[in-house]
């Protein structure tokens, strides 16, 4: 039990005010916790990548909250217990169905400070140099999550007080870390010393290891500043302070302006059709998965897709051809609506898709040295993600990032937060690849203000007009290629949530012409796509994709096992 023995005058008064506190987290021991990677309720169900956050949101569900009440309070501990990507210091994107028909498409996405320059991680001889743009605060961008927590608000039903406490009890209490969580912090320590002018909490004389206890009391305090000041706790005030002066120590170009004037953004969401039978709701620009999803889906939707079987030489050579065409038009194409014109309409159209499709061979290989981009008229990886849905029927997807593991790998001095390396989103220099391996060019380009083009594509399918599936991943450039192969093996291939999720990923983005594949992948499939020209490639993990999906009233809640990642309900 968190509370027990330590309450000051303050915490006292929280728990007069909400008794049920001291109830909901009796139920949470962070020192002893589980890993479950799949749930079958009836009410409702949360899954994210740590055990403790999920545990957290789905208190808030039996406590009567609904699903944004719950997205709220995991999104808040999952800064606590999962420093990698889970932040205050990133930004991201939320899709929401609510139960009486609206869709929401929450844009709190990271901006460019006023100080931003096109070509301000170039040297003098106009050589990208991607260290300062990947590592240390001048790659930070403006954060946003915690203006988009409070545009959440707007649609919850419980307290900010009592979303933000479990989170406050984490930090301040401590929770004990993992196998997986301790290598992470060992392999990170000199990325750590490097990147902080004060030594952060991180940083251990002696290895981490499985069972020990992370306590983080400066980032406590900076939680209760932001409970009792709302959003101007961040932005405002001490918090901002705190910002400011870890920028001036270490070469950061984030002003006061720059955190003052930031606004999360209700965006108007991307809606179309698949197979008559299903509605997909997902991100709007600068997610890019509001372009390369529709396009990807209608490219596949008149093909005979489900009669080849699911990671058949005939389907992912489709799928990959599919990907390729899309994340060419990613290039060249995509970038913040506010400051570029995109063709969005154009690009997602039945025509331009069909048109693009004639590239496609189902005898061999394309090659991204001969599929550029379409033509169109002249008019015109570290993250997390988190589902809920709740017996309301309202259902959340919001995947959030430092964009990088730890981000910059700075910790605001003080504050114990880790700010974002978000600039690298940015296309630095056109053509320079980015931490992932993505290009880009004029569209993506660095202006004061904007928004950087995101992977992030948290995605609603409904059926019958009515929440089916809730879907989302980390991965960077991986993500939307993971949730397109995640919708195709459920309503295509009839797979379970659970097979969607786990079984082997492969993934294509135009550039590096190449495939990339788990270590599980069939050996028997690699060897057919080489003969067919392909260049194939193992890597790790490929995203850590969560499921929530609903049938007759029956949730089925799936965390991927390539993560500590956990479903809860009840």
């Amino acid at each position: 039990m968190f509370l027990k023995n330590v309450f000051s005058a303050s915490s006292l008064l929280l728990v007069l005010f909400f008794p049920s506190l001291i109830i909901a987290q009796s139920k949470i021991n962070p020192y002893q916790y589980t890993i479950q990677k799949k749930i079958e309720c009836t009410n409702g169900a949360v899954v994210s990548a740590h055990p403790l956050a999920s545990k957290v949101g789905a208190n808030i569900l039996k406590e009567g909250g609904n699903a944004l009440d719950a997205a709220i309070a995991t999104q808040l501990a999952l800064a606590v217990v999962y420093p990698a990507a889970g932040n205050i210091g990133g930004g991201g994107f939320m899709i929401a169905r609510l139960a009486n028909g609206k869709n929401l498409a929450l844009d709190f996405r990271e901006k460019a400070p006023a100080k931003s320059t096109r070509d301000m991680y170039l040297d003098a001889k106009g050589n990208a140099q991607t260290d300062l743009s990947q590592n240390g605060t001048l790659s930070s961008g403006v954060p946003g999550t915690i203006a988009g927590l409070f545009e959440e608000l707007k649609y919850a039903k419980l307290p900010f007080k009592k979303l933000i406490q479990p989170a406050i009890d984490l930090a301040e209490k401590g929770f004990t870390i993992s196998a997986g969580e301790a290598n992470d912090l060992n392999e990170n320590q000199d990325f750590f010393k490097k990147y902080n002018t004060l030594t952060p909490i991180f940083v251990k004389a002696t290895p981490w290891k499985a069972g020990d206890t992370l306590i983080q009391k400066d980032l406590a305090k900076t939680l209760m500043l932001i409970r009792d000041n709302g959003a101007n706790g961040f932005y405002e005030g001490e918090t901002a302070d705190l910002i400011i002066g870890e920028m001036k120590r270490s070469n950061g170009i984030i002003n006061y302006d720059d955190l003052k004037n930031y606004k999360a953004i209700e965006r108007e969401a991307v809606v179309f059709n698949y197979k008559m039978d299903y509605t997909i709701i997902t991100m709007p620009l600068p997610a890019s998965g509001g372009v390369l999803l529709p396009q990807m889906m209608k490219m596949i939707e008149d093909q005979p897709l489900s009669t080849y079987g699911f990671e058949s030489v005939n389907a992912v050579h489709l799928m990959t051809e599919v990907e390729r065409l899309s994340y060419a038009d990613r290039a060249k194409y995509l970038g913040d609506r506010d400051f570029f014109k995109v063709p969005v309409k154009f690009l997602t159209s039945t025509s331009y898709v069909f048109e693009r499709m004639k590239l496609y061979d189902p005898s061999k290989a394309g090659n991204s040295k001969d599929i550029g981009s379409g033509n169109v008229p002249a008019e015109h990886e570290e993250t997390t993600h988190l589902d809920v849905y709740d017996k309301y029927g309202n259902a959340v997807s919001i995947t959030t990032t430092l964009n990088g593991g730890y981000g910059s790998g700075t910790v605001i001095g003080k504050a114990g937060f880790l700010i974002n390396n978000e600039m690298d989103d940015f296309s630095v220099k056109p053509g320079v690849p980015n931490m992932y391996g993505a290009v880009g060019g004029e569209a993506n380009s660095i202006a004061p203000g904007k928004r950087m083009l995101s992977s992030m594509t948290p995605t609603i399918v409904l059926k019958n007009n009515k929440p089916y599936l809730v879907v989302g991943t980390p991965g960077g450039t991986t993500i939307t290629t993971s949730v397109f192969q995640t919708l195709v093996d459920i309503i295509d291939f009839d797979m379970s949530a659970e097979d969607a999720v786990n079984k082997p990923k492969f993934h294509h983005q135009w550039l590096p012409d190449e495939i990339f594949v788990e270590k599980d992948f069939p050996m028997s499939v690699r060897t057919e796509l080489e003969k067919m020209g392909y260049k194939i490639t193992e890597r790790e993990q490929i995203g850590r994709t969560e499921v929530i999906k609903i049938v007759n009233g029956k949730i089925t809640a799936v965390g991927d096992k390539r993560g500590d990642d956990t479903a809860e309900g009840y």
